[in-house]
């Protein structure tokens, strides 16, 4: 009901519509309409100027007037409410997963090992701003869109360089190979989904009304996007089967097992959730698109970050790049049969004999019982 008992309006404001809906949550909207209202007559009339209006309506989940709300849902619609939690549960692993990986990346100096961590940060800034902004609404209800969408595009630029990532080691890169075929291709397809992707997120916030009970995968950009996925799919099958079919080595034929099956469950995750979100109701679709989307992201890079880390992967990476083993020196100088620890001078002896100058080099003579050596020092 409209309130118009002065102690019944929050404070500060100028008016008060409490709504109390116990049985199922539901969208409310706010419309202004050009209109005057002729004292005269007592109707309403189109007012035929334009006028610029500033106004600040605050809409929360909750009593204003009450204390102890909840901040995970005061602020927020009910569609959005619980997702801060799923931001701070990803934040806290990534903080574990990222500093993990930098160790890596310094110890094995590897293209592979690069891009992948490239794209792992990517992923961890991404979320760190969706955080941030997430954080800030639950304060004032605005938080920072600006940021928002910073944090998506860098979460955008993350799985496409990730994908980019499967395609090449699908090849064969730096696996079996160093070079690989088809290069203009890989990076022409690759570059056209990730501008597709980032379209498709201008286009869902531009274009879409936000009356309209569809998500980003209902619109023609969303079904261009899947479309392009699947076909990647298939490509990446087609390429990881030739690879392993000229592949011998034990190892690296199970490193691309395990990769390949890793892989294919991150690739088909999107066009099975984006089917199943036709038969769920707007009120829990983002949610659930969100904690899938961040559940499959997170897994694909703890399991990259477990057959890429680099005890393991210099079984079946072509290390052409210098690996740090530094730890490994300084074991081997600590060990027992280290006589000399202070240096790295080898010093070694080798039996030899001058030889003279009308014959060749002849074996070592034994003269009164005893066999005379002379030897050349190398260190």
């Amino acid at each position: 009901m409209d309130e118009d008992t002065p102690w019944n309006v929050v404070k500060n404001h100028q008016f008060t519509f409490a709504i109390e809906t116990l049985n199922e949550p539901r969208f409310w909207y706010v419309s202004l309409v050009a209109c005057y209202h002729n004292l005269t007559t007592c109707q309403w009339h189109h007012f035929p100027y334009d006028v610029e209006v500033d106004y600040d309506i605050w809409l929360v989940n909750g009593n204003p007037n009450t204390s102890g709300h909840n901040p995970f849902i005061y602020q927020f619609s009910f569609d959005r409410q619980n997702t801060l939690e799923l931001y701070l549960v990803f934040f806290v692993i990534y903080s574990v997963l990222v500093p993990w990986q930098l160790y890596a990346v310094v110890r094995q100096h590897h293209p592979v090992t690069r891009l992948f961590t490239a794209s792992l940060l990517l992923e961890f800034l991404g979320l760190t701003l969706s955080l941030l902004n997430a954080v800030v609404f639950t304060m004032d209800g605005v938080g920072y869109p600006n940021v928002a969408v910073a944090g998506d595009i860098l979460d955008i630029l993350s799985r496409t360089t990730f994908m980019l990532l499967l395609l090449l080691l699908a090849k064969g890169w730096a696996v079996t190979r160093q070079e690989f075929t088809w290069k203009p291709l890989l990076f022409t397809v690759w570059f056209i989904y990730g501008v597709v992707h980032i379209l498709l997120y201008v286009w869902n916030k531009t274009e879409v009304d936000i009356i309209e009970d569809i998500d980003e995968y209902q619109t023609w950009p969303g079904w261009l996007i899947l479309v392009l996925r699947c076909l990647i799919i298939g490509w990446f099958l087609l390429e990881l089967r030739n690879t392993m079919r000229y592949e011998h080595n034990e190892s690296k034929l199970n490193f691309f097992l395990h990769f390949g099956a890793s892989a294919l469950v991150w690739y088909i995750y999107l066009p099975i959730i984006a089917i199943v979100a036709l038969q769920i109701p707007p009120f829990w679709r983002f949610k659930l698109l969100l904690g899938i989307t961040y559940s499959a992201d997170c897994l694909a890079y703890c399991v990259m970050t477990h057959l890429l880390w680099p005890t393991r992967s210099e079984q079946y990476f072509l290390l052409a790049h210098r690996l740090d083993t530094s730890e490994e020196l300084d074991e081997f100088n600590e060990s027992p049969h280290a006589l000399n620890s202070s240096t790295t001078t080898i010093d070694r002896l080798i039996p030899w004999e001058a030889p003279t100058a009308t014959s060749a080099p002849a074996m070592p003579s034994a003269s009164n019982g005893s066999v005379e050596n002379k030897y050349v020092v190398f260190t």
